[in-house]
């Protein structure tokens, strides 16, 4: 397949989730704005986060690695029919499974949290407050699972821009419940017009793309299971892939368990800091992964590797010439950037710090991050998910030890580091594999070294602006730096030819 293709779905989904990833920005400002980094940000991050991290085991991660690469083996194997069979069944599956999950949480809700949040045990208040926004949030889950599933049956046939326009109602609806919560009058739980606004957002997306699988002749039936082959197939693919999806949000639990210790206000430090750095991840990383996992299940399908060794160059070089520069600056300027987007009202200077600091740690993190989406979708097109799980139960290990090891030393901080680490080490141990796998050819060297000689002259300019800007208002001091910075980089790549000439030619 010619990179141009990959160019062009990169572009088509990358510009959909950059929309959304700024309406996540302003999200994000009206949360520091109302809630701040208190006992009721603290609160809902820990409810909001809880059918996140279920999401991600089902449709969104696991369940998706597995079901498409079998979908488009059946289609082509098969018949289309026989393959939309299949997804009907996975859907019914599904959702029976998790009805009766939220269910069963929604009665043991004090037991879940006291779990997830330990800390909190010691403020009741947000105590109460996470157990009532957590019984309002969970059901989200079955609805964006739903969601997610269809997405990646859309992404089977080649439909990118439906799923990509799913974050963006998500957000646009949190954007309008946390501008309710100035007229919230319960004191108790001052964060439920979020939660309210995170059900509406799910019965929204539900509605969408229904309608749009729908208009594409690609809207499943509701089948009981048979399990036929294929389906076996599946669900065992779905059980390794599970696993390590259940391996990367042990991450997630042991960091939100082990800020919950520290003390009001690091949780949310640690969000508004991950959220900066999930625009990078997710602008380009998500949107690669998303793209070439039907695009690589297709090319190792032929038996012939160069075509996908040439997809996977192609999205390094994409990803390094997108990312490198951003993550410089991230370590670089990140209290900067924290205080300019998100200093205001109950968002203090104090919480800004601390937060920018933990976000230039994670930046540190990003391209291991990044490279790890990029080389995942290889492993599951080629029917190795148990490489990813091997891998990823090793990082959360190494997360783990260095979170309890780090924390007690550098506080939030350490929990920042220990990501970043562990990230680097699964992008390492993977590229090792995909290179021994023969999934990886000549890389784009040449390239890559001009890419860095463009971030060396843009972190040059960001230390001589830091350096001269006289004293400003946060948002300018963040606006100068970044463009500034930006400007300098995107001279010095066109000057030193770093630009990927797909991107150039698209």
């Amino acid at each position: 397949m010619r990179a141009m293709s990959l160019a062009a779905a990169f572009r088509r989904i990358s510009g959909l989730t950059g929309i959304s990833r700024i309406l996540g920005f302003l999200r994000d400002v009206a949360f520091a704005a109302f809630l701040g980094a208190g006992p009721a940000a603290d609160a809902f991050l820990v409810a909001l986060k809880l059918p996140n991290m279920f999401r991600r085991l089902t449709a969104e991660g696991a369940l998706a690695n597995a079901f498409v690469p079998t979908f488009a083996d059946l289609r082509s194997s098969d018949s289309h029919a026989s393959a939309m069979r299949l997804a009907g069944e996975v859907q019914t599956t599904l959702m029976f499974a998790l009805l009766a999950l939220v269910v069963m949480a929604e009665w043991h809700m004090p037991a879940i949290i006291g779990v997830l949040a330990p800390g909190f045990v010691d403020t009741p208040d947000r105590m109460e407050a996470a157990v009532d926004l957590a019984r309002v949030t969970f059901p989200y889950l079955p609805m964006i699972s739903l969601v997610a599933f269809w997405a990646a049956l859309a992404n089977a046939h080649d439909r990118f821009s439906a799923a990509a326009l799913m974050p963006v109602i998500f957000n646009i609806f949190l954007i309008a419940g946390a501008l309710a919560l100035p007229f919230w009058g319960g004191a108790d739980a001052r964060a439920m017009p979020l939660a309210v606004a995170l059900l509406l957002a799910g019965s929204i997306q539900l509605v969408v793309m229904a309608v749009v699988l729908a208009r594409a002749g690609i809207m499943p039936r509701w089948h009981m299971p048979r399990m036929v082959p294929a389906a076996r197939r599946m669900w065992r693919r779905f059980v390794t892939a599970s696993a390590g999806a259940i391996a990367m949000q042990v991450n997630l639990i042991v960091d939100l368990v082990l800020a919950s210790l520290l003390g009001v206000g690091a949780i949310s430090w640690l969000y508004y800091a991950d959220r900066i750095v999930q625009l990078p991840l997710g602008v380009i990383g998500i949107a690669l992964g998303t793209v070439l996992l039907p695009r690589l299940s297709a090319q190792f399908r032929e038996n012939d590797m160069q075509p996908a060794r040439q997809t996977l160059s192609d999205a390094i070089w994409f990803a390094a010439f997108l990312a490198l520069p951003a993550c410089i600056a991230l370590m670089m300027i990140g209290p900067q950037i924290i205080a300019g987007l998100f200093r205001y009202g109950a968002f203090s200077m104090s919480d800004a710090l601390a937060s920018g600091m933990a976000l230039s740690i994670y930046a540190i993190g990003l391209p291991g991050h990044l490279l790890v989406k990029i080389l995942q979708p290889a492993f599951y097109a080629a029917h190795r998910p148990g490489l990813v799980l091997a891998v990823s139960v090793v990082m959360v290990a190494v997360n783990i030890i260095l979170s309890v090891t780090l924390m007690p030393v550098y506080g939030h901080l350490g929990l920042a580091l220990a990501t970043s680490v562990s990230g680097l080490f699964a992008a390492v141990t993977l590229f090792l594999l995909a290179v021994r796998s023969g999934y990886i050819g000549m890389l784009p060297v040449s390239g890559l070294v001009r890419i860095i000689a463009a971030c060396i002259a843009m972190a040059i300019s960001l230390a001589a602006i830091d350096s001269l800007l006289p004293p400003i208002a946060s948002w300018l001091e963040m606006g100068a730096l970044v463009g500034g910075g930006s400007a300098v980089f995107l001279v010095a790549a066109l000057m030193l030819r770093a630009i990927p000439p797909q991107l150039v030619r698209g």
